[in-house]
């Protein structure tokens, strides 16, 4: 299926001067954290400074680019094998492993959840606390390594809470480019978000049909992954639902291509 979206504003300028020497793009994940609200599933989403380089002002799922660090093969891991990741998104081992370890640590960096626990059949029950907080800001400033960070706290790894979505590559006419593997994973039972980090201004849990609302009516920036996973989540009628139906989704890389028709510009792709 081919779907067309017209450049979001924040993009026009990059597009109409289109680069011809595309930025090798970095891998980078995504985790859309979802719960049950009271009349539909809502997911946190967390509006970007504006004076960051990529996104500004766009609301986003908490993640980021891959930590080098985040390939360590010490990490002890509960749930799929890296090689079961590496089958699922089509890449390699060891980019598979530092994919899962960057979306549980991007998560726990930027919204205070953390998708480890004690042992295979636990997970945190609550992260708050100023010891908590001050793991994040280390993880965020880099101070700290993700697979330190657990073997101190002697926390496994819980990839069995996560489930493959989608794969992004950031159209070739953005100075930033992105590989980005979207997750999907249910908010741990006792956990509640921390508070906002350097890169977004405000955060929430949204209803997906009242976000992609404020999105058409202009009050909310999206970047079109964004908006179409939200879209493709809002009709799903539990959490738990979205994370069952996971596995049956064709993982393909989707990357934009900039089209123009009658004087005016869109992203184009084609979907699974």
């Amino acid at each position: 299926m081919i779907r067309r979206v017209p450049v979001p504003p924040s993009l026009a300028e990059h597009a109409a001067t289109a680069r011809t020497d595309a930025v090798p793009p970095k891998d980078a994940a995504t985790v859309v954290l979802l719960r049950d609200g009271v009349d539909s599933v809502e997911a946190y989403l967390m509006r970007r400074q504006r004076s960051m380089a990529f996104a500004p002002g766009m609301y986003v799922f908490p993640g980021g680019g891959v930590d080098p660090r985040d390939s360590d093969v010490d990490v002890t891991w509960a749930g799929p094998t890296p090689q079961q990741w590496a089958d699922r998104f089509g890449c390699d081992t060891a980019v598979a492993r530092a994919l899962v370890c960057a979306a549980v640590r991007e998560t726990f960096e930027e919204a205070g959840v953390l998708l480890a626990g004690p042992d295979s059949d636990t997970v945190v029950s609550d992260t708050s606390g100023a010891d908590w907080e001050a793991d994040r800001q280390a993880l965020e400033s880099h101070t700290l390594a993700f697979s330190d960070f657990l073997a101190r706290r002697e926390l496994v790894l819980r990839t069995d809470l996560l489930a493959a979505w989608t794969h992004w590559i950031t159209p070739v006419f953005e100075p930033k480019r992105y590989d980005t593997r979207f997750f999907v994973a249910v908010m741990p039972h006792g956990q509640r978000v921390g508070t906002l980090t350097g890169e977004a201004d405000h955060a929430s849990w949204m209803p997906l049909r009242a976000a992609l609302a404020s999105v058409d009516s202009g009050e909310m920036a999206m970047l079109p992954p964004t908006a179409i996973t939200c879209n493709e989540i809002a009709a799903m009628p539990s959490a738990d639902a979205v994370l069952a139906s996971a596995g049956a989704r064709t993982i393909v890389p989707i990357e934009p291509r900039l089209v123009e028709i009658d004087g005016t510009l869109y992203l184009e792709s084609e979907q699974p």
